[in-house]
């Protein structure tokens, strides 16, 4: 019966491998028709969208929740 269920893991196994494999972005590399990069962010613009802002929504919305406790 072990023997059966490693058989079994080690199919399930190379299959999830193989579907990895299939679907990694090696492909992303080769342009499509209609694909139109725009110019890239720099150090600044990058680290205040996904930085800074992320900590700025948590901050408000955390205060926003905050603000029924204190009226108390």
């Amino acid at each position: 019966m072990d023997k059966r269920n490693a058989m079994r893991a080690g199919a399930v196994t190379a299959a999830a491998t193989l579907m990895m494999l299939m679907s990694s972005p090696a492909m992303a590399l080769v342009r499509d028709d209609g694909d139109d990069p725009g110019p890239g962010l720099s150090v600044g613009q990058t680290l205040g969208l996904f930085v800074a802002l992320p900590i700025v929504s948590f901050l408000v919305i955390a205060g926003l929740c905050m603000i029924p406790g204190k009226k108390k």
